[in-house]
């Protein structure tokens, strides 16, 4: 047998530094960015070291199609233990009882999982109706966009082969308008609505859904993608108690690798499974699934309760720090790991708040708001407590992040007003960030110097 450095090396048995010490450095700078910055994405965590060393194992080398114990491959007997494991994980988190829920752990990510629900409960051309994208609905759920010609092209999947037609929320609260909802789904008669959305501050009434549902003879699809841990956490509305399917994103507020769920009333286990595989993907990502066992294990504790708990806290005093500097936070407020930021009434756009915090080491996103007329030109942004909170940010440290957000704001509006009136493109604005420098660097220095101080979770590679 060789045992030479060639046959080591033929056999992959090098480090990732040595055999490609270019790719190697990549992942060390995003290390260094994500350690040394603030992470608000709503969307984004961090994950664990555990998790990380067993989506990096090999189980990633291993086919798997089928469903435990029906596998189109052999060599599938550990691999069957593993998804069995997850499965049981996933319905503990959720205090679920097997004889009334199953669960799919297979899907590559929530837009699979949430097509695959779809593909499961629907015939093509179906009627759905889900949130509206720029109301802080999501692309999966089913959008068409206007179009300069007239009329409507679909942007997502789900809109090419079902009918779509969203409900909103309320112009002035921008709580979900649940009377135009129940209005428009006894005229659509749709087959499934949609609940849950990517950017909507609030938590859900899913009893009146249930039985407007129930009303019109349409299924009930809980897509809890964003605050899933919440639920695990029990500090959200429990939406098992009401959906006929529901589904979820594992990276997110669960705190996992990137993978997705689909957990189902056991009458449907059938269509369910057979839309993910071989319905909509191929065989599973074992690897993923080992990551997802993993955080379901540190899910079912006390510990990630407190965790939970403490996400919402963070938000809800986030949201009322950024209120008491006079700005206007959609909702007026939170119920859960995030908070949409209007900045229309600072005409200030949320593409160019971003980018000013993109360059003082602050990761968020641009967002629509309701009313905007386009997502290229969004009124605000959007700010999640689940990463930070991930590092051990409690609600003092949330105070000291919205004076850095409240400094950006200033900086970002003393540059717009530099500007010449006729420079309205966001080319513009960063031609004109050059001269503010100096305030830049100095603001991007506090930031890191602030974070730099905080635990930073999963750090694999030495």
């Amino acid at each position: 047998m060789a045992t030479t450095e060639a046959g080591a090396k033929l056999a992959g048995g090098m480090s990732l530094k040595d055999a490609d010490p270019e790719i190697y450095q990549l992942i060390k700078h995003e290390e260094v960015r994500q350690r040394e910055g603030l992470e608000l994405i709503a969307s984004e965590n961090f994950t664990s070291r555990a998790v990380m060393e067993a989506v990096g194992s090999v189980l990633t080398n291993k086919y798997s199609e089928g469903l435990p114990g029906k596998r189109y491959y052999g060599g599938n007997e550990v691999i069957d233990k593993l998804e069995v494991l997850c499965q049981k994980r996933a319905l503990a988190a959720f205090r679920l009882d097997p004889e009334e829920w199953g669960v799919n752990v297979q899907p590559y990510s929530g837009s699979t999982a949430n097509f695959a629900v779809f593909t499961a409960m629907l015939e093509p051309n179906d009627r759905v109706m889900g949130l509206h994208l720029p109301d802080g609905g999501h692309l999966s759920h089913g959008f068409y966009r206007n179009v300069k010609t007239g009329g409507h092209k679909a942007v997502n999947i789900s809109a090419r082969y079902f009918n779509s037609l969203p409900y909103r929320v309320d112009s002035e609260t921008g709580y979900i308008d649940y009377d135009g909802l129940e209005k428009n789904a006894k005229l659509f008669r749709p087959k499934m609505i949609v609940v849950g959305g990517s950017a909507y501050p609030r938590d859900w009434d899913y009893e009146r859904i249930r039985k407007l549902c129930d009303l019109i003879g349409a299924k009930m699809h809980v897509d809890m993608a964003h605050y899933s841990g919440l639920v695990a956490g029990q500090v959200v509305k429990n939406p098992f108690e009401y959906a006929d399917v529901v589904s979820t994103t594992t990276h997110k507020s669960l705190r996992s690798t990137r993978a997705a769920l689909i957990f189902y009333k056991q009458q449907y286990a059938a269509q369910v499974n057979s839309a993910v595989f071989p319905g909509s993907q191929g065989g599973p990502h074992n690897h993923a699934i080992a990551g997802v066992a993993v955080q379901l294990r540190e899910v079912n504790t006390p510990e990630f309760k407190e965790y939970a708990e403490q996400v919402v806290k963070n938000c809800k005093r986030l949201a009322e720090k950024l209120k008491g500097y006079g700005y206007k936070m959609v909702t007026g407020g939170t119920d859960t790991h995030l908070i949409l930021w209007d900045l229309r009434p600072l005409k200030l756009s949320g593409s160019r708040y971003s980018t000013i915090c993109d360059h003082i080491a602050i990761t968020l996103n641009k967002n629509t708001v309701h009313g905007d007329k386009s997502a290229f030109s969004p009124g605000g942004v959007r700010i999640g407590t689940p990463a930070l909170t991930s590092r051990g940010f409690k609600e003092a440290d949330f105070d000291k992040v919205a004076e850095f957000l409240k400094d950006a704001c200033d900086l970002g509006l003393k540059i717009q007003d530099a500007m010449d009136p006729a420079q309205r493109k966001l080319v513009d604005f960063k031609n004109k960030m050059v001269e503010f420098d100096d305030e830049i660097t100095a603001l991007r220095e506090r930031v890191m110097k602030f974070s730099k101080g905080f635990f930073f979770p999963g750090r694999f590679m030495e």
